[in-house]
This record gives structure tokens, sequence and C-alpha cells, in this order.
């Protein structure tokens, strides 16, 4: 039975050359996904197409034109149609402007819909950057987008598996530009931005730890002076706050500690030294959170997948994590 009072999720039909209509679809087919306030943001036709050539018949989907006109039954899905694509000109599995587009005009709906509270978190389906920029939207991905459609200046991605969990003090930005822009104050803001979003998760106040960027942590200098400079007094005026943070430990380390139950935790310095450790252990059942919005958006952690989109193989199962996160955090978030 779906109850009033629980938040309505949207969820972002994503790019729809890609494996996104396919796995919102098969989501809704989990009973537990379900038995929720679910509109979907994006195309009908689309998504009726996406429907059809997985034989749906477990449930029914609902073309609206306003959020207050959706059915909330366990056996309807409905499809917020903003009529955005051509199917006689969608190609599977290519990179179109026009599909870039539609990705793009998804996720500006989705935030008028947070703003006004019609919905109360967003989940999205994967983008391709390269459609994107082709439509003249130019961002590093999704969480650029929602932070300059916000006004958001303090954000970071974090990126949630039961097992481990991971956010980072800079995400889509070159090796070089990670390590010379590192700045104590945006490793405090991360540190902050992470507890606020695991202290819910965990029920209690988490245990965060900090990498070090250079090897060995930098060996008290000996391999660099970045967590002397910027790192630990970082992590020394987070403790100060009272929060139970730690750090820096050497990179090779510090995910198998947490991964252990040590930490509940850990604050990575730049992108792939966080994404590598968390993609190895749970590439279908991490999700991405994006943390400081003045929304809860939770993402899918994988691509468009072209190589395989409307070919009926794409596994939902990283779309179910993303949205019973979101569904477990909506009904406590400011």
């Amino acid at each position: 039975m779906i109850t009033e009072n629980h938040a309505t999720i949207g969820i972002t039909m994503g790019d729809p050359s890609g494996i996104g209509p396919e796995i919102i679809i098969k989501s809704f087919e989990n009973s537990e996904i379900r038995n929720n306030r679910i509109v979907v943001i994006g195309d009908y036709n689309v998504m009726r197409a996406a429907a059809e050539l997985l034989k749906i018949k477990s449930f029914k989907l609902n073309r609206i034109h306003h959020i207050q006109d959706g059915i909330f039954q366990p056996g309807v899905l409905n499809i917020l149609d903003l009529s955005l694509v051509n199917m006689n000109e969608l190609q599977p599995g290519k990179v179109q402007a026009a599909s870039g587009n539609a990705a793009y005009e998804c996720i500006r709906k989705a935030v008028e819909l947070a703003k006004n509270r019609d919905i109360g978190t967003i989940v999205t389906a994967p983008i391709n950057k390269e459609a994107l920029h082709l439509a003249g939207h130019t961002y590093a991905g999704h969480t650029e987008i929602l932070a300059s459609l916000t006004g958001t200046r303090d954000y970071a991605m974090l990126l949630y598996e039961k097992r481990l969990s991971v956010i980072h003090v800079s995400t889509h930005v070159s090796l070089l530009e990670a390590i010379t822009g590192l700045r104590r104050e945006r490793i405090e803001k991360v540190i902050e931005l992470g507890h606020e979003v695991m202290k819910r998760l965990c029920g209690n106040e988490p245990g965060i730890a900090v990498a070090g960027i250079n090897p060995h942590a930098g060996e008290n200098g000996l391999f660099g002076r970045e967590e002397i400079v910027e790192i630990i007094p970082a992590v020394k005026n987070m403790k100060r706050k009272g929060i139970r943070v730690d750090g820096p430990f050497p990179p090779d380390t510090v995910f198998l500690q947490t991964l252990k139950g040590k930490y509940d935790l850990v604050v990575a310095m730049y992108h792939d030294q966080g994404h590598i450790p968390l993609k190895l252990i749970g590439f279908s059942s991490g999700v991405n959170v994006t943390v400081g919005l003045p929304f809860l958006r939770t993402s899918v952690d994988h691509g468009t997948a072209f190589d395989i989109s409307w070919k009926g193989n794409a596994s939902e199962d990283s779309m179910v994590e993303a949205i019973k996160l979101s569904v477990k955090l909506a009904n406590t978030w400011p």
C-alpha cells in the first residue's frame, strides 16, 4: 500500500539512446520499488517502447502532464511526459545531440519540481557527456548540472555501497588540478557533508577515515607535503568540532580497513582514488549520491552502456539500490 505522506520520488529518464529507460522499467518490476510514490520524468513514447521491448505485463504506464495527475498504485508507473524525443530519429547506442538535450531537459524539470516540493528527491538515470555537449550543455556531468541549476557552491559526490562508502574532495578535474588545487577548507567541507549523510544512514555518529593524497600519506613529508599543509590541519579542525574523523591514512590501506568495518566512510582526495575501490566491490550495487544540494539526489553508478542499450540485457541492480536509498533518506531530509 502506498501512503499519501511518503515523499514522491522523481526519476529522470537519462539519455534515451542508452540503458536508462530499460533499467527504470526493470526496476519497477521489483515489488519493493513499486510500493512507493514514483514519477518518471521523461518521454512517454520512449518509456512505452522500453516496456514493449521488455514485454512488461506486471504493471501499466500512466501518461501524465502534471504531478498532481499521478495514480500512485503498485500496478501503475507514472510517466511525466515532456514530449522530448522523435522516436523515428532515435538511434539506440548512438551519441546524439537530441538525446543529450532530452537528458538535460529531464534534469532541469526534475530540479524545478524539487524546488517546488512537488517531488521530495531525485533519482537520475545515466547521461552521456558527449551527447550533452553536442546539445550545447557543456557540463562535466550530473553533479555540475544540479549545482548550476540550484546555485549550489559547496557540494560533493558520495558513492554508497553497504560495505564501503566514499566521498570525494575533487571529481571531474585533471589529476594535476586535484593535487595543486587541494585546500584545507574544501577538505573540511567534504568531511562535514559526508558526516551529515552518513549520520542519517548509520543512525548514529559515523566514523570517517581520510585518505592521504601521496604514497604512504606523504611519510611525514618524505613523499610530499600536501598532508602536512592541507589535510592534517583539516582533520584536526573537524575533530575539534566533534566529528569522529581520523587520518590521513595511506591510500593503499584505508579502503581495506573501512571495508572491514573500522570506519563508515572514506574521504578520497580525487576521482579515481575513490571510484576504483568502490567499483571493484560494488559495480552493480553502488549508488552515487550528490550531497550539499537543497534536495537529495541519488543515481546509478554507471554510464549509458551504449554497447548493450535497447537489447534488454542491462542490469537494473544499481537503479534499484539508488531508488531504495532515495526512499530511505527521503522522509528525513530537510
